[in-house]
């Protein structure tokens, strides 16, 4: 291959030189002895156009005289203990009742937007949590108290009203354009520097955290205070609301995540016409499916939820969902993970049928579940003991000890199958299997007693992993036994 000639390299070494100074990004196509100058996006229009709909948000919550007289008693006793004296005088006027503005405050201060020319702001739910005023002041600096319409904690979406007409308001964009790789800009007041500008890409879309909704990840710079602004695309449309920051100091780290606006706004007009979000729910702990469960299950790839705890009288108890079943679909619509099936679940009017596909031991199944209202759940967690009256354990096999279950131990568990695990050892042990757990199933073959699960685990191949189906108090998961090699 013959070498670059000299006069080549140095006018690229120029051209690169001169692009840097005049401030393009320079793109090196395959075959040119040249760079090609392409300039960067100007979004001075787009913050021009969108700038004045954002707003900034600052609350006022007042600490209430019961809290301010136990951090005046928390002060004394900590003085008491490590000094050995008595702290500062508490307040005289302890006891005695006080106007509002004499209690001690604690302010926030937060972004967002009017959605509407009436004076509909959306932002975020932690943004006015307990707030008792909420200030809104617009970038004319006309200031607004703020009246609180809804705020929904389950997606940090909120709404609030301000009184006025013909007010700048932001335009919708389709999230379903947007693109990864696709520029984007916040508007925000980080630190309380309202009006502050941001710009980055699109680096994820549905990107699952844990929350009920999908989020947009981007790179554009969001810091305590850009919460519940706008994430703007390049045509000047708000595609979502700036809500989290992955951080471990605190401030921006180069991953900020935006509530889809489509999802806002549903949420959004719930809360404007009822105060609140109704929501569907069937009762089920949920978990996603790895790839080695999948394939020893005989599921094939990893999809759908895994149901790991069913509440007792809920709607999926009463459409027969069991713990270990896979949901698969709700409605026809495929579960890709365990988020989806939260979403589209959440989505359904309470007192409407669902139709749910379920795995279960190697089968498909077909189940009608009638949606109830999500509502807040608090389950009781049991470990169930061992009895005195149980069956003889069986001789260890992969490690394990298994003994019957009494009809009382069935009947507090609600269970007609299933062996209690009196050791675990070896293969067993390193699996997580412990004392308690009760194993329902092995290779999708349901274990009725001791007796049956020693006979089938001693034919099955020494070197083969063994798939159990486990419950471990309340919740049901399935566990991979691998022989030592």
């Amino acid at each position: 291959m013959n070498a670059k000639p000299a006069t080549d390299l140095r006018r690229w070494v120029l051209t690169l030189s001169t692009g840097l100074l005049l401030g393009t990004a320079l793109v090196l196509t395959p075959g040119t002895s040249h760079a090609q100058g392409k300039e960067l996006p100007d979004f001075t229009e787009l913050v021009e156009r969108s700038g004045p709909a954002v707003v900034n948000i600052r609350t006022i919550e007042r600490m209430r005289p019961e809290v301010d007289e136990q951090i005046q008693e928390q002060m004394q006793e900590f003085f008491r203990r490590f000094y050995g004296r008595p702290g500062p005088a508490p307040d005289q006027r302890r006891g005695q009742p006080r106007n509002e503005e004499d209690l001690p405050q604690r302010r926030g201060v937060g972004s967002g937007f009017i959605i509407s020319a009436d004076g509909f702001v959306m932002t975020n739910a932690h943004v006015v949590d307990g707030a008792d005023e909420v200030i809104v002041t617009m970038t004319d600096k006309r200031e607004f108290k703020a009246k609180l319409i809804g705020a929904d904690a389950r997606t940090d979406v909120a709404v609030v009203k301000i009184e006025g007409a013909g007010l700048p308001h932001v335009k919708f964009g389709d999230v379903g354009r947007l693109k990864v790789g696709e520029w984007v800009i916040a508007i925000g007041s980080p630190f309380n520097l309202d009006n502050t500008v941001t710009a980055g890409i699109v680096s994820a879309k549905a990107r699952d955290t844990g929350e009920l909704l999908p989020f947009i990840q981007t790179d554009v710079a969001i810091n305590p205070g850009n919460s519940g602004g706008p994430l703007i695309n390049m045509r000047g449309e708000v595609v979502g609301i700036n809500s989290q920051i992955y951080s471990q100091s605190g401030g921006y780290m180069g991953i900020s995540f935006a509530i889809p606006i489509d999802e806002a706004m549903r949420v959004a007009d719930s809360l404007r016409s009822n105060g609140r979000v109704v929501r569907g729910r069937i009762g089920v702990g949920i978990g996603d499916v790895s790839k080695e469960v999948a394939e020893a299950i005989g599921l094939g790839k990893p999809t759908g939820a895994a149901v790991s705890t069913v509440e007792a009288g809920s709607p999926a108890d009463k459409a027969g969902v069991e713990g270990g079943d896979i949901i698969t679909k709700v409605d026809g619509k495929t579960i890709e993970k365990s988020g989806d099936l939260r979403r589209l679940i959440s989505g359904i009017k309470p007192g409407t049928k669902a139709s749910l596909q379920v795995f279960r031991r190697g089968a498909y199944k077909e189940l009608s579940v009638t949606v109830a209202e999500m509502e807040a759940e608090q389950r009781p967690r049991r470990r169930v003991e061992s009895d005195s009256k149980a069956a003889p354990a069986q001789p260890a096999v992969l490690g394990l000890t298994v003994a019957d279950l009494t009809d009382a131990q069935r009947k507090e568990l609600k269970l007609k199958i299933g062996v209690r695990v009196e050791s675990a050892d070896g293969a067993a042990a390193r699996a997580g299997l412990r004392e308690g757990d009760i194993i329902l199933a092995v290779d999708n073959t349901e274990i009725a007693s001791a007796k049956q699960f020693g006979a089938l685990v001693s034919k099955l191949e020494k070197a083969k992993v063994v798939t159990m189906q486990v419950r471990r108090e309340n919740a049901v998961s399935f566990v991979l036994v691998k022989p030592a090699k």
